[in-house]
């Protein structure tokens, strides 16, 4: 582990490389399904909040 990169934002080694690709595809997914500029821009910000509203869903799905 000497070479180890430290990463004061990611906690996790996978995690933010993780949730990288999760925005770069959600806004892909949102941004290609918008019909004006500005849905864009929602599509925009929805990919970026995407992973509150699935932790939201699965505590709800577990009962938490």
């Amino acid at each position: 582990m000497k070479n180890k990169k430290i990463n004061k934002n990611c906690n996790s080694p996978h995690g933010c490389g993780a949730y990288g690709l999760g925005f770069i595809g959600a806004a892909i997914y949102f941004i290609g399904q918008s019909t004006s500029f500005w849905m864009g821009v929602v599509g925009f910000l929805k990919a970026i909040i995407w992973p509150v509203f699935l932790v939201l869903e699965l505590l709800k799905f577990i009962g938490a």
